[in-house]
């Protein structure tokens, strides 16, 4: 913890909490858990603090994605009682409470619409702001840009190791670049994906994303999550990559499941109708790690399949050990972003240490390769 930090004072500290949920289950506690360090060396100043973040993303209250839920997670983390105020706008801090965590904040309009008086109604809670959530830092929201012009500010270490090391990678991006980007929809991810065929060699797409761009060509894509509304899109994606030299590597077979449960290999030629693609399959997880081991630089946003289910975890969990291997025995520069990226690398018992890079962010990763100036890291002067 720099020293230049406050002792002693409200510290007004804006977190990622945007855990992984099952219903109400969190599925992953990565996120509240590498904040603890942070907590707790304010606390040992002497500091109270006020911790705020969103969870989802409601329109209006929902009591499924209210903090409360998380309270007993933190305390347990931070092996110290946590506060819940149900009412940003209305509540107060327990006096004596040193830790105390605000309801989401994407339960008021005003913190996307980054209000004044949201900001205002955010400020009051601390004498001192710190932002330890990189992975938000592309929000121009109340949380990440108003409450900083209201307040003096730091960056959190966390929030600065993140922006550092990604710095540094993409200043340094060892040719050939291959990125790696997978999810559900390619409607969140055409900018990025645009972008990413400026500065990669291969980019290789999986999960939904690949679903909608094969789709798009033709393919029967059987009961698989796709978007047929973004096939225009994905064929001017298609047609981009081509123009641009860039080999855009889509799935030859895949892993799928039917309506009776059955889990089948095949081609995606050959997917049957009642079935829906989970994962990609052994041929085109061979043609990946091809690409790793002629890789200079790997970037990889997203996982390939369903890796919370077996077993569809099965290709995520081979590419993310070939990366690991190559990073070890040669240096490949490997960052891996993403929420779902680093819950998929839990459940693959991965060490984070294996890779050159880990990042919590999804977003705020994504549009940082894009080259785009991100709000909350200008609202901090950095």
């Amino acid at each position: 913890m720099s020293p230049e930090y406050p002792e002693n004072t409200r510290i007004l500290l804006r977190l990622d909490l945007n855990v992984p949920l099952q219903g109400t289950t969190v599925t992953d506690t990565t996120r509240a858990r590498l904040i603890a360090p942070t907590v707790r060396a304010l606390r040992q100043r002497g500091n109270l603090c006020t911790l705020i973040a969103h969870l989802g993303r409601p329109k209006q209250r929902e009591e499924a994605l209210s903090l409360r839920l998380l309270v007993p997670i933190l305390e347990a983390i931070l092996e110290e009682p946590v506060a819940f105020v149900p009412d940003v706008l209305a509540g107060e801090a327990p006096s004596h409470a040193g830790c105390v965590l605000l309801e989401n904040l994407r339960f008021y309009p005003g913190e996307e619409a980054n209000t004044e008086s949201f900001a205002k109604d955010l400020a009051r809670w601390g004498d001192f702001y710190m932002n330890e959530a990189f992975s938000v830092s592309h929000r121009a929201h109340a949380s990440i840009v108003g409450v900083p012009a209201l307040l003096p500010h730091a960056a959190g270490p966390l929030f600065l190791s993140e922006l550092t090391a990604l710095r540094h990678v993409t200043e340094h991006l060892i040719p050939p670049v291959l990125a790696i980007v997978g999810g559900g929809k390619i409607s969140t991810k055409l900018g990025v994906l645009r972008n990413l065929l400026k500065v990669v060699s291969t980019l290789a797409v999986g999960g939904g994303l690949a679903n909608t761009l094969l789709a798009a060509q033709g393919l029967f894509v059987g009961t698989s999550l796709q978007e047929p509304t973004q096939h225009q899109e994905a064929k001017k994606l298609l047609e981009a990559a081509h123009q641009q030299g860039c080999t855009l590597l889509l799935p030859k077979d895949v892993r799928v499941r039917t309506a009776s449960g059955e889990v089948l290999l095949c081609s995606v030629e050959e997917v049957p109708e009642d079935a829906a693609i989970l994962d990609i399959g052994p041929e085109t997880a061979q043609r990946l790690e091809q690409e790793i081991a002629q890789a200079g630089t790997v970037l990889w946003n997203g996982p390939l399949g369903r890796f919370e289910e077996s077993p569809f975890h099965q290709a995520t969990e081979r590419i993310f050990r070939a990366i690991a291997a190559e990073t070890q025995r040669r240096s490949l520069v490997s960052v891996v972003g993403g929420g779902d990226s680093v819950a998929a690398l839990n459940v693959a018992a991965m060490d984070f240490a294996s890779f050159h890079t880990v990042s919590t962010s999804g977003g705020a990763f994504l549009e940082f390769l894009e080259g785009k100036e991100l709000p909350g890291v200008q609202s901090l002067g950095l």
